[in-house]
């Protein structure tokens, strides 16, 4: 399973982006898909979940209401539209993904808000 982000750039508070992961490879079993972020020195976060069928989501307090995931299953691509976008956003975004046992992540996006 190959996983790679999209979407990421500079944008100024109150802004919007949507982020993009490109799903490929065997994709047959995957299920949950997560969004993770990570500033320098901190840990990675966990911001979103969504289920296969994108029924099903659940975010970080700290985004919910400003934050939504879905998924496109046809173009096996998974989104994440950023609204309401604040300094404390800014970090780098991750998609990943575990399939067959094994956990998958992109290589990360980046994500600047100016203030």
């Amino acid at each position: 399973v190959q996983l790679v982000e999209s979407g990421g750039g500079l944008v100024q508070a109150g802004g919007s982006l949507r982020l993009s992961c490109a799903v490929s490879g065997s994709t047959f079993s995957i299920n949950v898909m997560n969004w993770y972020r990570q500033v320098p020195g901190k840990q990675r976060e966990l911001v979103a979940t969504i289920t296969s069928g994108g029924h099903n989501t659940n975010y970080a307090d700290s985004v919910k209401d400003r934050i939504t995931s879905f998924r496109h299953n046809a173009k096996n691509t998974m989104y994440l539209q950023m609204n309401s976008l604040k300094p404390e956003d800014t970090a780098v975004y991750y998609c990943r993904t575990v399939s067959a046992f094994r956990t998958y992540w992109g290589k990360g996006t980046k994500v600047t808000v100016s203030s």
